[in-house]
C-alpha cells in the first residue's frame, strides 16, 4: 500500500495540488474544514439511519429515514473524498508511511464494504416494511457507526503518530 500511495502523493504533487495545499495560509485549513464538514454528513446522516435499524426510535419508519439521510451521508462521503485527497497531497510522503493513515484507510474500506452488504442484504427488506432487521442486519448496523467513528478518530490520530 505504501508504493501505491508514494506514487499517488508524487502525482498529486505533479499536478499541483500539494504545492496548493502546502502553499497558501489559508488551504490547508479552509480543506481541513471542508473535511470535518464531510465527517459531520456522513457519520451524521448514517449514525442516525444506523441507530434506527440497529432498533432505536421504532416509531420511526426505518425506510423514509434511509431515503432522507442516506443522500446526507453521501454527499459527505463524496466531500470527504475530495477533502481527504487535498489533505493527503499537503503531506503525501510522510502519510504514505503513516501506519495510522494506513489503518484509517484499512477502516474506511471495511466501514464502505459494510455498507454495500447491508445495502444488498437488509435495505429492500426494510423498505418492504420490516422495519427492524433480523440480529445480523442490526449488528451490521452498530458496526457501521463505530467503524465511521474509528475512521474519524484515527484521522485525529494522525497528527499524533
Amino acid at each position: 500500500m505504501e508504493a501505491a500511495l508514494l506514487a499517488f502523493a508524487q502525482w498529486l504533487d505533479a499536478a499541483g495540488v500539494g504545492p496548493w495545499a502546502r502553499g497558501g495560509a489559508w488551504a490547508y485549513p479552509l480543506v481541513n474544514s471542508v473535511h470535518l464538514l464531510g465527517l459531520v454528513m456522513l457519520v451524521g446522516g448514517i449514525g442516525v439511519v444506523d441507530l434506527r435499524l440497529a432498533g432505536l426510535w421504532r416509531d420511526v419508519p426505518a425506510a423514509a429515514l434511509s431515503r432522507a439521510l442516506t443522500p446526507v451521508a453521501l454527499s459527505g462521503l463524496a466531500l470527504l473524498v475530495l477533502s481527504g485527497t487535498v489533505l493527503f497531497a499537503s503531506d503525501g510522503m510522510a502519510l504514505a508511511r503513516s501506519g495510522t493513515f494506513h489503518r484509517k484507510l484499512v477502516l474506511i474500506a471495511l466501514a464502505l464494504a459494510n455498507a454495500l452488504l447491508f445495502r444488498l442484504i437488509w435495505q429492500r427488506r426494510v423498505e418492504a416494511g420490516g422495519e427492524v432487521p433480523p440480529l445480523i442486519g442490526r449488528i451490521s448496523a452498530f458496526v457501521s457507526l463505530l467503524m465511521w467513528l474509528g475512521v474519524g478518530a484515527l484521522g485525529r490520530l494522525i497528527a499524533y503518530s
